[in-house]
């Protein structure tokens, strides 16, 4: 019996020291406590940007993804943590529209409202769930369909815009469904398919696209037969978006779509440059995504196209690192477009990134 015993604990010891030793090994312990450093630096540099509101830079959005920062760190901060966190939760409320939209802006609401409802989500506070359902049915109304005289032959059937442009796209389409996803929206609610006819449309593979234009290569425009880069040219970012759309839809990750998106990654595979576009432009959306997708995805490691592995946690944080200021912030120097000369806005985009890297 005594023999039995200590051969269980034995094994039980065993295993217990397998597990961690393989969970380790997704990261480098040394760099997974820098990425630990870095993000308390960045938190604490948007604390000290905080605006007497509660709102950074007075957008709904910033305020949304610097809430979300705190919310999903590993100091796992809550609203009994103070006014840093309870603040920024009423600024995005103050701005709760009757539409169940959430933005200071016409124009920028369906961005401002899935950020929104994701940042509420975040809280856990059951106060929020009618607030974050009508935010839903808010971004569902965005999405162009039959009610909006599309049929489904249309290249912009299921998408959604930024809610004041009637053309859809790729990138406010990924923020809808993380933010449904985030917030639990029923996984058999039409939108998801709808959505999926969007997407689909927006990646250059030709055997799932039914749209002529696109080319092969398995990556993602910015929408159908359009990239802000040249022609319909597939680039990082929105390989990324694209991915996370597939998984949070719930497509498999066997499928085609999924399995040529991540090919196109396998071979662009690169966070020196958001590949495929003009140069350092998006680069720190692109980290945010390529974080966010990686981790949807699942593995550990990234097998180049030349059969190079790739730690993607390890590279991204390095990455990061490098770029990270003194003062603890982010920014993206060489290229504002898109709001990333906004220290506010790239901090808190590097956090979220961070966040996925150290879960």
């Amino acid at each position: 019996m005594k023999l039995m015993t200590k051969l269980l604990t034995f094994l039980f010891t065993f295993l217990l020291a397998f597990s961690v030793s393989a969970t380790d090994a997704s990261m480098d312990s040394g760099l997974k406590s820098k990425a630990k450093r870095a993000t308390d630096n960045g938190l604490r540099y948007l604390r000290e940007q905080q605006d007497e509101n509660g709102s950074w830079s007075g957008s709904v959005g910033i305020t949304s993804l610097a809430l979300r920062a705190y919310l999903e760190s590993r100091r796992k901060y809550t609203e009994d943590d103070g006014p840093f966190i309870t603040k920024p939760v009423q600024f995005l409320l103050s701005h709760v529209k009757e539409d169940g939209s959430i933005s200071e802006s016409i124009n920028n609401r369906n961005y401002n409202t899935a950020v929104a409802i994701t940042a509420l989500q975040a809280t856990g506070n059951p106060k929020y769930k009618q607030t974050i359902e009508n935010g839903q049915k808010f971004l569902k109304g965005l999405q162009l369909d039959e009610k909006d005289g599309y049929k489904k032959d249309h290249k912009y059937y299921g998408g959604i815009g930024y809610g004041g442009d009637e053309r859809p796209d790729l990138s406010n389409e990924y923020l809808a469904i993380e933010a449904m996803k985030a917030t639990s929206l029923d996984p058999n609610d039409p939108v998801w398919e709808k959505a999926l006819v969007f997407v689909s449309r927006s990646q250059n593979n030709s055997e799932t696209n039914d749209l002529k234009w696109a080319k092969n290569d398995g990556g993602f425009a910015y929408m159908p037969e359009y990239s802000p880069h040249g022609d319909a040219v597939s680039y990082g970012s929105m390989t990324h978006a694209g991915l996370i759309s597939l998984l949070f839809a719930g497509v498999d990750k066997n499928d085609p779509r999924v399995q040529s998106a991540f090919n196109w990654i396998r071979a662009n595979y690169t966070l020196d440059e958001n590949p495929g576009a003009k140069k350092n432009q998006g680069l720190f959306y692109y980290y945010n995504a390529f974080a966010k997708s990686m981790y949807a995805f699942g593995e550990a490691e990234v097998t180049d196209s030349n059969g190079i592995k790739h730690n993607w946690r390890n590279d991204l944080t390095e990455k990061l690192l490098g770029l990270q200021d003194k003062d603890g912030s982010w920014v993206n120097p060489d290229s504002p477009r898109w709001w990333e000369g906004n220290k506010n806005l790239v901090t808190a985009w590097a956090v979220i990134s961070l966040n996925h890297v150290i879960r």
